[in-house]
């Protein structure tokens, strides 16, 4: 399914971690009303269960927006609640199983973290990917090296599917690769851990003034 290149400029990627105890519903509407356009439910240690009603309240909440809502490498429960699509990792179902399964109506995300995997099928048939990290995070203990600018510079040119830079963004520090040729910039701990994450996604969203 194509992508409108527009749903992807600002995607906030959830991480319960960084939440300070506040409730991600309430992060994510900050998150909106300062100009995300999509959001990546992301959680790793939550029941299937709890992940379930966090997923539907998150849907409920961003489907009269237009936000894009995607379930990170759930696919089961992307399928429960009806998500736009789901985001997949290197290690997780194939694309192409993942669409045959969500059908010809949603969409499939692919992580990339190097031109050897970007080169691959799997990336050919994803409707959109995230690559990085770019810089160095903490957000991921299993993270592999930074790219760098120039890193997704060059991966980024071997794909004319859109791309969104992920990994150690902050509004000082992305410019470059939106020069690089990133679509969009998927965002964790610089929205999610900030003191006011609707400031934190408005100074995000002015890079694509």
């Amino acid at each position: 399914m194509p992508v409108d290149a527009a749903a992807l400029r600002l995607c906030l990627v959830t991480d319960r971690s960084l939440a300070r105890g506040r409730p991600l519903l309430d992060i994510v509407a900050a998150a909106v009303r300062g100009g995300a356009t999509m959001v990546q439910l992301r959680e790793k240690a939550a029941t299937t269960r709890a992940f379930l009603e966090e997923a539907r309240a998150l849907k409920a909440a961003l489907a009269p927006l237009g936000v894009l809502f995607v379930v990170n490498d759930r696919l089961d429960i992307a399928l429960a609640i009806d998500a736009d699509g789901v985001h997949v990792g290197q290690s997780d179902l194939p694309v192409e199983d993942a669409r045959r399964l969500l059908g010809p109506d949603r969409i499939v995300g692919l992580s990339i973290t190097n031109t050897a995997e970007i080169l691959r099928p799997d990336a050919a048939a994803a409707d959109y990917l995230g690559l990085g990290p770019v810089y160095a995070q903490q957000t991921k203990a299993d993270a592999t090296a930074p790219l760098g600018v120039e890193g997704f510079r060059r991966a980024r040119a071997l794909t004319r599917r859109p791309v969104m830079a992920i990994g150690g963004l902050t509004p000082e520090n992305s410019a470059p690769l939106l020069a690089a040729g990133a679509d969009g910039l998927a965002v964790v701990s610089a929205i999610m851990a900030a003191d006011a994450p609707e400031g934190a996604a408005r100074r995000f969203a002015r890079l694509f003034d």
